[in-house]
């Protein structure tokens, strides 16, 4: 069973318990109150008729309306003691097994009793017990059906929000929870909903961190676009140097720059998702053998099974070409890609990914283990964004014998008839 649901359940359960203790509570209550009464009534009776008797019996004239005896061998041995003390009293007790309300009295040394039926008297409490046990019974069970309809509600809403949280973890910024009726900022604070108040904080944030987010983009793309044109006449300027060490140290640095402002510009059009893909079948094997042998990197190619998979083969060749990249700058050799099927693992055999990148996935400017070299993040980001452009599963992780493994899973295609 789900959390949320358990604590549907949970609250159910809570407010059933709690009604059912009360109602016990009140059921013992009005059975002690009621039996009091009732027995109070029919001792009250008793008094009254040994009250007669003695009178009757004083006088020596008979009193025929109620069952009197002397010295009865029923009677109950406290009640007679109570008698051989001078005093009266009455009772509950049985005689001739069927229970009767006891009333007794001195007269000439002797006990002298009445007793009046006590049956009915248990009747009628066990009548009032079954219609506490059926009212409690019945309000528990209503109890229960509206403490279900209320935390059912409330778990609803808690799921939603979590399922939102989760949306906006994975990357989706547009996601909101908005409840309806959020649009009512003017409702009373006496009906303030934590659950509501929950929901408001979470799409808060989220608008607050998608326009963080955007304008950090934003910033990266005109920043990039900006150092283009410069970056571009100096590579011109500097290619008018004379030969020497001096020329080849600045084309370096500038190359370098151009390639990161490259990366940047890639980046910025993978993050706005305007970029669409020219999907087309395509034999992966070949297509990673071809993109391996085009990166002039070492790394070894093996295809244990052959695969059609529906791809754009340019971004794929970006993908890979990207993870060669970092194996060779990060990793360590030898640097092996295996394809089965439409799944292809790119491994190296370094001191493998942080835990860091593992957990939350590639970010850009941050290359998390200095273990694996220096870096801007751009790379692995440019594969994580080329991915999610081609519906490619990825996913990171470490060889249990060490290196990194990187593992692309692409969707399966057709090859056209005749081909």
């Amino acid at each position: 069973m789900p959390a949320l649901s358990s604590l549907r359940w949970k609250i159910a359960l809570t407010t059933t318990m709690v009604c059912c203790l009360v109602a016990a509570a009140l059921g013992i209550l009005v059975h002690n109150v009621v039996a009091r009464q009732i027995v109070g009534e029919v001792r009250k009776e008793a008094d009254g008729e040994l009250d007669h008797a003695l009178g009757h019996y004083e006088y020596g004239t008979a009193h025929g309306d109620v069952d009197i005896a002397l010295d009865p061998p029923d009677l109950p041995g406290p009640l007679r003691a109570l008698v051989a003390r001078g005093q009266t009293g009455s009772m509950v007790g049985e005689r001739k097994g069927e229970p009767v309300m006891w009333a007794a009295g001195p007269a000439d040394g002797k006990a002298l009793a009445v007793w009046l039926p006590y049956g009915n008297t248990r009747d009628r409490l066990r009548d009032i017990d079954a219609a506490i046990l059926a009212s409690s019974a019945l309000a528990a069970g209503v109890v229960a059906l509206a403490g279900v309809f209320l935390a059912n509600r409330i778990s609803r809403r808690l799921v939603t929000t979590a399922d939102v949280a989760r949306r906006i973890s994975s990357g989706d910024l547009d996601a909101r929870v908005d409840f309806p009726g959020d649009g009512d900022d003017a409702r009373p604070a006496r009906s303030r909903d934590e659950v509501r108040d929950v929901a408001h904080a979470l799409d808060s944030m989220a608008r607050s961190l998608q326009a963080r987010l955007e304008a950090e983009k934003r910033f990266t793309a005109d920043v990039a676009h900006e150092l283009r044109t410069p970056l571009t006449g100096s590579l011109a300027a500097a290619a008018l140097l004379p030969e020497g060490r001096p020329k080849e140290m600045i084309n370096d640095r500038l190359k370098a720059l151009h390639l990161l402002t490259e990366d940047l510009l890639e980046i910025s059009r993978l993050e706005s998702g305007g970029e669409r893909a020219e999907l087309a079948p395509v034999e992966l094997g070949r297509a990673v053998e071809r993109a391996v042998a085009m990166t002039g990197l070492a790394a070894s190619v093996r295809v244990v099974r052959e695969a059609v998979v529906l791809t754009d083969r340019r971004r794929l060749d970006r993908i890979l070409a990207n993870l060669l990249a970092n194996a060779h700058q990060h990793g360590g050799s030898p640097v092996e890609v295996t394809v089965t099927g439409p799944v292809v693992v790119v491994r190296d055999h370094g001191p493998g990914y942080p835990d860091e990148l593992i957990e939350q996935g590639p970010q850009r400017f941050r290359t998390g283990d200095p273990g694996r070299g220096r870096g801007h993040g751009l790379g692995l980001t440019i594969v994580a964004g080329q991915a999610a452009v081609l519906e490619i599963g990825l996913s990171f992780a470490n060889a249990p014998d060490g290196g990194a493994l990187t593992t692309l899973t692409l969707p399966v295609g057709r090859l056209p008839d005749g081909k």
